[in-house]
């Protein structure tokens, strides 16, 4: 949604009138956002444990390319105001919070690599928004990449079944016959393919009725059929909770509706463990009730926040220390902690890796900052279009953060579509969007 670009480049007539068109920042929009969301290795089970792309020579390459690619592309393609204004004080000061907490890792060059993965990522989210020229143009890279996304993963599950679908043999074999198509986990599957069913509401509402109902059908079968109840569930509400008001002429009434029904999700997750009225409300009425073993999970990790609260035990290393893997495993307790990688809740894995105050700028960062741009977006069509796709896709993801971590998991396909609802709603608040900008 670059409008304020002007291209940049230099050489023969026919290159410069290709420029001047938008197409190669459209396509290179494109092939950026389908690469960050398939990865160099699709098609790659690995188990739960593996969400990013440290340690395989294909993804450090690849990956590395790609941000490359994405630099030059921002620094000859992008206007200076638009990238200057992605400079938000907000994600610098949680940037800060990272570095610190790199260094407080026993071997910050090794975590240095997921740092380096994660801003990687970052930066490649900024330009796969700010290349495209108009609201046309972006709609062109979500319909490729999305499209692209679906095929490959139905595929995957009708003629790859052993690695698109979750098998018997696997690691977590109680998700036998659930799919993943071309990810790693039936859990970031699931999220991504929600992501797509927004980005098919927004393509329908502008007009695109056909790609946009069949993108957001196809994406809600595949939803369905990961397994996961929680994301089946909060899509439509995260959906709802932006959409309706809007209707109703009372887009106002979002961010409240917005803090209500994260703070109601965060009582009955959070809660019902660190809150003694909650926890006892919940032994009565649901003593079951476990979130699949996460609350233990849990309980273990607010013990271990209470003893480091300011600057935790360093980025991305908690779940590795000797700590944990020397700590007992109670007998009724249904989950090893000694063989996990994250917490389950991105929320508790930010306090456990960067300290509380990190958890508090980071909050402020993800939610009330999206938020308040929300509010602050110009009520012309396509930038209420875009505004509205991209508040669904943080409040998913921040619904989404209660059960599982992705914040900072490198090039996590997740992590990378939440980044491009936060980013997104940044500039949209920022400049206005044209349906289509006069060639």
């Amino acid at each position: 949604m670059n409008s304020l670009a002007q291209q940049r480049w230099s050489g023969p007539s026919f290159v410069a009138r290709m420029a001047a068109t938008g197409q190669p920042s459209t396509a290179i929009a494109a092939a950026l956002f389908t690469v960050l969301m398939i990865s160099f290795r699709p098609f790659q089970p690995a188990g739960p444990q593996v969400t990013g792309s440290g340690g395989d020579i294909v993804n450090q390459l690849g990956f590395g390319a790609l941000g490359a690619i994405a630099v030059a592309s921002l620094l000859m393609l992008v206007d200076r105001r638009v990238l200057v204004s992605l400079l938000s004080p907000w994600w610098i000061l949680l940037l800060g919070f990272v570095a610190v907490a790199t260094l407080n890792t026993p071997v910050p060059s090794d975590t240095m690599r997921t740092v380096a993965f994660s801003v990687i990522g970052i930066v490649t989210v900024a330009a796969i928004l700010t290349l495209p020229r108009d609201a046309d143009a972006f709609s062109r890279v979500l319909v490729c990449a999305g499209f692209v996304i679906l095929g490959l993963s139905y595929f995957g599950v009708v003629a790859m079944r052993d690695v698109a679908v979750h098998q018997a043999f696997d690691v977590e074999s109680q998700h036998a016959g659930l799919w993943r198509g071309v990810f790693t986990h039936k859990n970031i599957a699931g999220p991504v393919m929600a992501g797509l069913a927004f980005a098919g509401l927004y393509l329908w509402r502008r007009g695109w009725r056909w790609s946009g109902a069949t993108m957001a059908i196809l994406a809600m079968i595949f939803v369905f059929h990961t397994g996961s109840k929680t994301t089946t569930a909060t899509v439509p509400l995260a959906g709802m909770l932006i959409a309706l008001p809007g209707i109703f002429g009372l887009r106002f009434l979002v961010p409240v509706l917005v803090i209500a029904a994260v703070s109601a999700l965060a009582v009955a997750t959070l809660g019902i463990v660190f809150i003694g009225p909650v926890k006892e409300l919940a032994a009565t009425l649901a003593p079951d009730l476990t979130y699949t073993g996460r609350t233990p999970v849990w309980d273990f990790a607010g013990d271990m926040i209470a003893q480091r609260p300011f600057l935790g035990y360093g980025f991305d290393n908690f779940w590795l220390t000797e700590l944990v893997f020397t700590s007992d495993q109670p007998f009724d307790r249904p989950w090893d902690i000694r063989g996990i990688v994250h917490g389950h809740n991105g929320y508790i894995d930010i306090a456990l890796g960067m300290g509380l105050p990190a958890l508090a700028v980071a909050i402020a960062t993800f939610l009330l900052v999206p938020l308040r741009d929300y509010m602050r977006t110009p009520l012309y069509r396509e930038n209420v279009f875009l505004a509205d796709f991209f508040m669904m896709v943080v409040t998913f993801c921040v619904f989404n953060a209660f059960l599982e971590s992705f914040f900072f998991r490198r090039t996590d396909p997740v992590w990378m579509f939440f980044v491009m609802g936060v980013l997104g709603m940044r500039l949209v608040a920022r400049f206005r969007v044209p349906g289509q900008a006069l060639r």
